[in-house]
C-alpha cells in the first residue's frame, strides 16, 4: 500500500486580507476618535501601513486592523510588526506589518524534530522548500500529526493541504 501524506505550508488569503484592511479603513474613517486627525491604513504589496498624528491612535488602528483580520478568518500569526512600537516620522506616526507567507527553514526543522520527537511511529516528515511534506502508512498516524501540529508553538500560521 502507497504512502499517505500531506504538505503542511503557512500562507493567508490575499483577498481577505484585502477585505480586512478595506473595512479597517471604513471603520477608521467613521469613528469619533479618529475625525480630523490625519489617519490612515493602506495595504501595498506584502506591508500593511498604518499612519496616525500619534503612537497611541496607531496603536488603536493596529487594533481595529487585527479585530478585522480574526473576523475574517486570517490568522495574526501571518502578521510582522517588527517590536510594534510606530516610528515618528514628521508629524505623523508610522506603524508597517509586514505579511508573512511560506514555512521558513528555522520553522520547518522545528516541526519536523517534533514530529520525530513527539509524533505517531512510522511518521515521516520532509523539508521541500517551503513546506513540510508529511508522510506515514497510516493515516490515522497522520491525523494524529495534524492534532500534535495544531497544539505546537511556532511564530507563524499553519495549514494543511493535499492530504491523501
Amino acid at each position: 500500500m502507497a504512502d499517505s501524506s500531506f504538505d503542511v505550508v503557512s500562507e493567508y488569503d490575499r483577498q481577505e486580507v484585502d477585505n480586512a484592511v478595506n473595512q479597517a479603513a471604513k471603520e477608521i474613517a467613521q469613528r469619533y476618535d479618529f475625525k480630523n486627525v490625519s489617519a490612515s491604513i493602506s495595504l501595498s504589496g506584502e506591508s500593511i501601513e498604518m499612519v496616525a498624528n500619534s503612537a497611541e491612535r496607531v496603536l488603536a488602528i493596529y487594533d481595529v486592523l487585527q479585530s478585522k483580520l480574526f473576523r475574517r478568518g486570517v490568522s495574526l500569526k501571518s502578521l510582522d510588526v517588527g517590536d510594534g512600537e510606530p516610528k515618528p516620522s514628521g508629524k505623523l506616526f508610522h506603524l508597517v506589518a509586514s505579511l508573512k507567507k511560506g514555512l521558513s527553514q528555522e520553522n520547518a526543522k522545528k516541526l519536523s524534530q517534533l514530529i520525530r520527537s513527539e509524533g505517531p511511529k512510522g511518521v515521516k516528515a520532509q523539508i521541500q522548500g517551503d513546506e513540510l511534506r508529511v508522510s506515514s502508512k497510516s493515516k490515522d498516524a497522520l491525523q494524529q500529526t495534524i492534532a500534535l501540529l495544531k497544539n505546537a508553538d511556532v511564530d507563524c500560521a499553519l495549514q494543511f493541504r493535499n492530504f491523501r
